[in-house]
């Protein structure tokens, strides 16, 4: 009875050394090379992810780049037409002073006049 279940586990044993040498030889190196194979294809595929997303990034900051510049031309011109308005703005206010103190200059004349009229009619 003892022998028989001696025999028993030494069977078992060799079963399982059995098993332990076909997983080493066989099982083991197709894992590896399957493994090796998904890792160099998605090695491959993360590289073509880089640098896609580095192209897009470089559209995006060319995108930027031309938005920026846009907006600073737009401010350029809006400041050169706003200081070209200014200079207009007191061109026209200088004509407007030089008619005001014509005006006046008319005015102080016309009221002296008046007042040596005035004067005349005052003597009588």
């Amino acid at each position: 009875w003892q022998e028989k279940r001696g025999l028993r586990e030494l069977r078992v044993l060799e079963n399982l050394k059995n098993t332990i040498f076909e997983t080493n030889e066989r099982v083991l190196p197709k894992c590896e090379q399957a493994m090796q194979d998904n890792l160099s294809e998605t090695f491959k595929r993360l590289q073509a992810a880089n640098a896609m997303m580095h192209r897009l990034q470089e559209r995006e900051y060319e995108a930027r780049k031309l938005q920026a510049d846009k907006v600073m031309a737009r401010e350029e011109k809006c400041i050169a037409h706003c200081e070209e308005f200014m200079k207009e703005q007191q061109n026209k206010r200088a004509e407007v002073d030089e008619e005001h103190r014509k005006a006046m200059e008319r005015l102080k004349e016309q009221y002296s006049e008046m007042e040596k009229e005035l004067a005349k009619y005052v003597s009588f």
